[in-house]
């Protein structure tokens, strides 16, 4: 059983013993710390707060849970029902709430859940608010209304349509030339909320001819939920079977998407931002962010429309904070998160299924051929793993003093921007490793680059080496469960530096299962040759 708690909100699996997992008791504890702190800080005498989930098995439970909560601390309650992280969020500034509170584990499996808590813009909690709410939780610092002051639950049954019909007043979205092109969508919304969300937003946009697959909301996850491409094995081959256009794939709570072009071929995660990026920039020269691990290619398009790219801190909070900062139309993250503000500050499913159909239908081209016309690069991420007793801030420090005479960022961790590629290196928040991101304009370039990085650490004297997979009871959540062992087990650190990964999952062709086997056996072959 695991619980997580960060200023980011409350999330971990479903049954198990108070404190150790998301226990109805800790649906309460943090609900109510969440309504106190919204209490404090909108000082008004009535407050409300928007409530809507994904469709995991649990939602319903916990939405209970947290609904009489907040009714208990005399704040109303603003119901979406299912619903979809950036329909919540676009709701609260709508319907003048104080607060807003997204029920979903986001792509974690079907046993977990999590409370992701909003600020009064519809925007997450910084890390300062984060602080606060964690406070009041530690301590329980709430105080419940009498009997005349509860609050009331009134229903948004029509959530989804209001965010539809906001994206529709956007004068950029191109309903004609998106109708004019019959294009034919396939959709795998993981039988989360995708599947009543995301039919409707392309029938306004005039989509006739869509594919549903895995449309149902009932939680029942067919697969692993984030949409990357060792996942949608099955999207891919629908795609081309049954000839659509393009494929369109989110997560459980539709705040990431990711795109299949005609030919079954993944679009690129990182280039569903591009895309939609080129496609803004063109209407208006802008500035763009997107966090410090996300491709070039998103800068490379900023600069061809005229506008200037700048790059925050890792997660969504600081990348939006970073595009208030620099006025930036348009940015995200490069896991396929579409941030448009002149909708909302916050990643959007939805609006960049809208931006891009505009973008492809205007273009007059395949999926594949749009593509083509940006800049490729391939990314390599690995780490390095350290002892405790070492001095990692000095370790980052050294490496950007080393290559000062380079752009060099450490607004997280230390990124150097090299003529043709880059590395960005920064501290795990879960396990005792420096993560290694690297990108250039091809595989084997990427990995040699990481690979220089790595040996220019050990060359300071550190006892560093790379890792396929670390010991699991390193990870953050179970530093408090005291199971850990007092020293690491040595088969299983063992295993974890010489180990190889290969994936394994329902959804793999036997063809790929067949191709997998004789390449291990060659090569094996040709090491013992």
């Amino acid at each position: 059983m695991t619980l997580i708690k960060s200023i980011s909100g409350f999330r971990g699996t479903i049954g198990g013993d108070p404190d150790n997992a998301l226990t109805p008791l800790d649906a309460v504890k943090f609900a109510a710390a969440y309504g106190t702190w919204i209490k404090q800080k909108s000082q008004k005498g009535s407050c409300s707060i928007v409530i809507g989930r994904d469709a995991r098995p649990s939602g319903d439970m916990i939405q209970q849970l947290v609904t009489n909560t907040l009714i208990g601390l005399g704040i109303n309650v603003l119901d979406c029902g299912l619903s979809t992280t950036p329909t919540v969020e676009v709701m609260v500034p709508m319907h003048y709430a104080d607060g807003g509170i997204i029920l979903t584990a986001s792509h974690n499996p079907k046993n977990w859940n999590a409370l992701k808590l909003l600020n009064g813009k519809g925007e997450f909690v910084n890390a300062a608010d984060g602080a606060e709410i964690l406070a009041l939780a530690d301590n329980d610092k709430y105080t419940f209304a009498e009997v005349d002051d509860l609050g009331v639950v009134s229903e948004l049954p029509n959530a989804i349509q209001l965010h539809i019909d906001e994206i529709m007043k956007l004068d950029w979205i191109n309903v004609d030339a998106i109708k004019a092109a019959n294009f034919k969508v396939a959709i795998d919304a993981v039988n989360s909320t995708g599947g009543i969300s995301i039919p409707p937003m392309l029938e306004a946009l005039g989509v006739q001819n869509i594919v549903p697959l895995y449309c149902e909301p009932n939680g029942q996850f067919p697969h692993n939920p984030e949409p990357l491409k060792e996942h949608l094995g099955e999207i891919m081959k629908v795609v081309t079977e049954q000839g659509c256009d393009v494929g369109v794939v989110v997560d459980p709570d539709v705040d990431r998407l990711a795109l299949i072009s005609e030919n079954g071929e993944m679009f690129g995660e990182e280039y569903t931002l591009v895309a939609v990026a080129d496609y803004v920039l063109g209407k208006q020269k802008g500035n763009t962010v997107s966090n410090l691990s996300s491709s070039r290619a998103l800068r490379d398009i900023t600069e061809k429309h005229g506008g200037t790219y700048t790059a925050s801190a890792v997660g969504e909070v600081n990348v939006v904070t970073k595009m208030k900062d620099v006025n930036a139309i348009v940015g995200g993250e490069g896991n396929g998160g579409i941030i448009f503000p002149e909708l909302h500050y916050g990643r959007d499913s939805l609006v960049g299924v809208a931006l891009f159909l505009s973008l492809l239908a205007e273009k007059k081209m395949k999926t594949s051929e749009l593509r083509a016309t940006y800049t490729s690069y391939f990314m390599a991420k690995k780490k390095i793993e350290l002892t405790p007793d070492l001095d990692v801030d000095g370790i980052l420090e050294a490496m950007a003093i080393k290559y000062s005479h380079e752009n060099v960022n450490t607004i997280d961790g230390v990124k150097i921007d090299f003529a043709e590629n880059w590395v960005h290196l920064r501290k795990s928040n879960t396990e005792p490793i420096i993560r290694i991101y690297t990108e250039a304009k091809s595989q084997n370039e990427a990995s040699e680059l990481a690979d220089r990085i790595i040996s220019e650490i050990n060359d300071q004297s550190v006892p560093c080496f790379q890792g396929s997979c670390s010991e699991i009871y390193l990870e953050k959540a179970f530093d408090e469960l005291n199971i850990q062992p007092p020293q690491r087990l040595p088969i299983a650190k063992e295993l974890g530096e010489t180990s190889l990964m290969f994936m394994v999952h329902p959804t793999l062709t036997e063809a790929e299962i067949d191709r997998t086997c004789d390449v291990i056996a060659s090569t094996l072959h040709r090491a013992s040759a």
